[in-house]
Formats: structure tokens, C-alpha cells, sequence
């Protein structure tokens, strides 16, 4: 058994109707892909899932066709009334018409949206009557036998494969979906490694070895690095999953989780920043964890951090030039050098774009045009007529009230958060009120475009610039563009970028979509974290990988 800890809880299993960091960590370990990625090689790199093989490309990469490996199974549930069921192409047909269902309201439709020929009829046909038809033929999406799934594009989608390696595209059971309807998130059933056996929303998931799934044997290639030779001569040959049961306990308090790791309660987790000072030296551990035969793992999240500024909310949305002042003042009175050393006591870097480390599109060069500069953001209100009343706190130039409601949760990390955007802010006179609420819920108002201004994080579902810049086309809103951001020039350059195979062409026309969102002042970009993981010496075969995030099926665990 391994015992782990999310920092916020999830919602629920069903990827076609959430996106969740932690629904995504337990769905990868139920649900399998087509495609996914090879545990060790850096960079990331794709290789068979479900598939036999990589796909066959045919017409300039506007056709995909995979062919699924026989005699894999669905984990056993009531849904298949005692019948062993294999999966099938028909499966994964099923799952990707799922999305594109307008009942289903997937926040991560977008993924597929306008891709598949002749799916956009279908869905329009769905709107207008209200009912999805499953099984109406679609052009760009056939099974021509039980293992074959072949899919058109209306276009060339040179992103296309890493798609296929999305969570989201696990392969879900028609039966499953049928018996559960609403309740499927809390009832996953899929072909992967493990199945859910206990689950408490918000406080516990516990999972257990699937006994319908094939294995493997651990046999994957060292990078020539030490850490990658030690794992390689831990785990190599073994049959595959070795832990049987994956226990999850939700501690969103650092100090909690930390104290959890220290009592010998968790048998790995990554470091607490408020903890960093006590545990590191520099950037090695010190001698007394050191001794407890306490491994570290550093590793640069390919992601960021950021503030949206809703750009469709009534105070702060819009795009006059007074609107689009009041935006930037905001982001200008950040203090992003506080965030990383009072919240992420040094454990993170300050990100200048959205495009993360790491990830294909990423500019080392670039440096951001939105800078923290309380006194001009002063000048820029003063010019724009916001001004301060009797209080010292600013009005709207119509002078109406003028108060930002910030979403934010209940935990100590948000609480330093809170203190930084309320100095800021407080020395350019903008009065703010902190909206404290779960994550969860947070998250189905921001899809909804109801809330003003929320801290979020993006860490790469794949590792092209695409899959963030995505986060800011118009067309996106709630899915994925939770501040609500439109801007048609800005989608222009993202419809153009799409069209381009890797390269600098695309690249740069990422950097012209940057400079557009900064220009509009979208977002308040922050840092990109660090990742400081601390293993127990007892787990064998752990290193971070940078998209996938259920490692339970790589790992070994010594009795202790």
C-alpha cells in the first residue's frame, strides 16, 4: 500500500464533464489512452497506450488510424451484469462523441471542437433537438472492425496525437455512463491499472489494483543520469502494478501534510514551502533527512501561476481604454518577488509568459511588459480619472463604488496571497474584498464567468505551447478560458498558429498572442513552481514525470 495526499480535493471522476488537477491524478490511474508517455524519457516522449502501435497518418495528417490491442478489459462493475467486458474501438468512438455532446457542457470540449468531419452537423443537429445521436454514422470517426478506430480531421492537427494522450481521452463504457447518468464522476470505470474502492468526497480516495488489467513488465531506459540507473536497476523485470492499494487523504493545509510526512503517514509527497527553510540546505537536504535515507527530487513544474482579470465582468471587463487602464494598474501592483519568496520561500521562478519551461514555444529570451510599478500604476489611474476619496480609496470615474472581489480558499497559502494583493493595492487605493470558498466551487463559478478575479494554475496536459495559449482564445470560454477573455486579434494569431506545423513560424506568432494578452492585460502572470519531491526510502522506481501524474503503477514499495 502507498499513502499520498492532495493539497485540494478533486471533483469527481467523469474527465468529459471536469477538468481537475486531482480528478485528472485518479482518472489517469483508472482510464486508459490511446496514446500516453514513456515514464522515463526526457523530454517527453509518446508511445502506445491502448494502441498496437503509434498510429498510421494518412492524407497530409488529416487521418489517424489506430488499432487496439486485443483481450483488454473493463474493471468489473455492476453496469455489466456479470459480463467480461473488453474493450473495443466502439469505446473510444463513444468517448470522444462525449465531448462534443452539448448536454454534457465539457470544459474540455474545445479540444475536439470543429476538429472531426462531419461531427460539427451531429452536434448542431443535438442543439436544436436536445437529444445526442450515438449512434448516427460520422464521416471523420468509424470502427470498420472491433479493433480499429479511424479518425478524419477536418484539418491538419499537427497536435493531434498528443490529444489522444489527454486523461480526458480515456475510454469510458456506454454501459457505465447508461447506469450512473449524473453520478458517473463518482462511479469511473475504466481499463487501467487500478479501480475506485472507497470514496469520500473532499476527504478520502482509495484505490485497488484493477483485477482485469494485463500488466506490463518495467522495462524503460535510463536518460545516463544516476537517478535513472538507480531505478532502472530497482524496477527493471518486474511485473507490473507492485502496489495494490493507493490511499488518498485531502490535507489542503501545508503544515498538516507536512506533519503527515513527517509522522511517516505519507510515503512520499512534494515539499511544502513553508517547510523549504527547515528541510534544505541551498538546494540539497540537510544531514538529519539525509539520514532517514530520505531521497529529493527538484524538478521545474511545466506550468504557471496567475491572477485572471474577468475580462466580461461589469467593474473591471471590457476594452476601453479606462477598463484596460484599471486591468493593468491591478496587475501592476502585484508584487510577484513577494509571492515567490513569502509564499514559495524561493521554490519558484518568475514567469515572463505563458508558455512554460519545458514546453515546445517557450522563449528564454522573453521578458514580460507588465512589470510591478505601483507608482505608475497610480499616474495610470490618476490619467484615467479613478479617483481617491476622502479614504484614500479610489472611485469609479463615474464616482461609483469601486471594491474588486477576489475569489480566493481557506488555507494559509491564500491567506499570504490575500496580504499581497491587499499591500499592493492598497498603495494604489483600489479597495478589495477577499471571496473565500473551496476550490471546487471556485472553479464551476469561474466556468461560468462569475467570478471577478481568481489565482489559478496551468501545468501542460501536453508539452506544446498550444495547450496554454488555449487558455486565452475567445471561443474557449468556459472551457478552459476561465477569465473570459475575447480578443479578436488575439484569435486571429491563435487560428493562424493552429494552421503551422512545429517551428519558428509558430513560434513566434506565440510570442505576438503574449504580447496581445499583456496588451489587453488578461492575465497577471506570476511564477512557474518548483517541485521538491520527498521519498521515502522504502519507494522504489519514483521520478516525476512532467505530464503524467499517477505514478502508483511505476513504483515499488519495500516492506519497512
Amino acid at each position: 500500500m502507498v499513502r499520498v495526499a492532495f493539497e485540494s480535493a478533486d471533483d469527481g471522476f467523469d474527465m468529459v464533464r471536469t477538468y481537475n488537477a486531482f480528478s485528472s491524478w485518479v482518472s489517469e490511474a483508472i482510464f486508459e489512452r490511446l496514446l500516453t508517455y514513456d515514464y522515463l524519457a526526457r523530454p517527453s516522449k509518446l508511445v502506445p497506450g491502448t494502441a498496437e502501435a503509434m498510429p498510421e497518418v494518412l492524407d497530409g495528417g488529416k487521418t489517424y488510424v489506430f488499432h487496439i490491442k486485443k483481450g483488454i478489459y473493463f474493471a468489473p462493475d455492476p453496469a455489466f451484469k456479470g459480463v467480461r467486458r473488453e474493450l473495443t474501438a466502439q469505446d473510444y468512438a463513444y468517448t470522444l462523441k462525449r465531448f462534443l455532446d452539448p448536454k454534457n457542457r465539457s470544459p474540455s470540449a474545445n479540444v475536439l471542437d470543429g476538429k472531426i468531419a462531419g461531427m460539427d452537423e451531429l452536434v448542431a443537429k443535438a442543439k436544436k433537438s436536445g437529444r445526442f445521436d450515438y449512434d448516427a454514422p460520422v464521416a471523420g470517426l468509424q470502427t470498420p472492425d472491433r479493433y480499429t478506430l479511424k479518425i478524419g480531421l477536418n484539418a491538419p492537427d499537427y497536435n493531434f496525437m498528443y490529444i489522444m494522450a489527454f486523461v480526458a481521452m480515456g475510454a469510458q463504457a456506454h454501459e457505465v455512463i447508461d447506469a450512473y447518468g449524473d453520478q458517473s464522476g463518482q462511479h469511473p470505470v475504466g481499463t487501467g491499472p487500478y479501480m475506485l474502492q472507497e470514496y469520500v468526497p473532499r476527504s478520502k480516495i482509495v484505490l485497488v489494483a484493477n483485477p482485469e488489467y494485463r500488466g506490463y513488465t518495467w522495462d524503460f531506459k535510463s536518460d545516463g543520469s544516476a537517478w535513472d540507473d538507480q531505478l532502472v536497476h530497482d524496477m527493471k523485470g518486474k511485473r507490473m502494478p507492485q502496489i495494490g492499494r493507493v490511499e488518498i487523504n485531502i490535507i489542503e493545509e501545508e503544515q498538516s501534510r507536512w506533519l503527515a510526512f513527517q509522522g511517516k503517514q505519507l510515503d512520499f509527497d512534494y515539499l511544502p514551502q513553508t517547510a523549504a527553510p527547515t528541510v534544505l540546505n541551498g538546494k540539497k537536504l540537510k544531514p538529519s533527512f539525509v539520514d532517514e535515507g530520505i531521497k529529493l527530487y527538484t524538478v521545474t513544474e511545466p506550468g504557471v501561476v496567475y491572477t485572471f482579470l474577468n475580462f466580461k465582468d461589469p467593474l473591471i471587463g471590457g476594452t476601453s481604454l479606462a477598463k484596460n487602464a484599471l486591468r493593468r494598474a491591478i496587475a501592476m501592483s502585484y508584487n510577484v518577488q513577494d509571492e515567490i519568496t513569502q509564499v514559495r520561500m524561493g521554490l519558484a521562478v518568475k514567469a515572463e509568459m505563458p508558455i512554460p519551461e519545458g514546453v515546445v514555444g517557450h522563449d528564454p529570451n522573453y521578458r514580460s511588459s507588465i512589470a510591478y510599478d505601483p507608482v505608475l500604476a497610480n499616474k495610470l489611474l490618476d490619467h484615467f480619472g479613478y479617483k481617491r476619496g476622502a479614504d484614500g480609496y479610489r472611485t469609479l470615474p463615474d464616482g461609483s463604488p469601486l471594491t474588486l472581489k477576489i475569489a480566493t480558499e481557506a488555507n494559509a497559502i491564500n491567506v499570504v496571497f490575500s496580504e499581497i494583493w491587499k499591500r499592493g493595492l492598497d498603495q494604489i487605493g483600489i479597495r478589495t474584498d477577499f471571496k473565500v470558498s473551496n476550490f471546487a466551487d471556485n472553479l464551476k463559478a469561474a466556468t461560468e464567468c462569475k467570478l471577478m478575479m481568481w489565482n489559478g494554475s496551468w501545468i501542460a496536459d501536453y508539452p506544446e505551447g498550444d495547450n496554454f495559449m488555449q487558455l486565452l482564445y475567445g471561443p474557449n470560454v468556459g472551457q478552459g478560458n476561465n477569465g473570459c477573455y475575447s480578443s479578436p486579434a488575439y484569435d486571429a494569431l491563435y487560428v493562424k498558429a493552429k494552421a503551422l506545423p512545429p517551428g519558428p513560424e509558430r513560434n513566434q506568432l506565440y510570442i505576438e498572442m503574449t504580447r496581445q494578452m499583456e496588451a489587453d492585460t488578461a492575465w497577471m502572470l506570476s511564477v512557474s513552481r518548483l517541485r521538491n519531491w520527498m521519498i521515502r526510502p522504502w519507494i522504489k522506481g519514483f521520478k516525476h514525470h512532467p505530464i503524467l501524474w499517477a505514478d502508483w503503477q511505476y513504483l515499488d514499495i519495500e516492506k519497512h
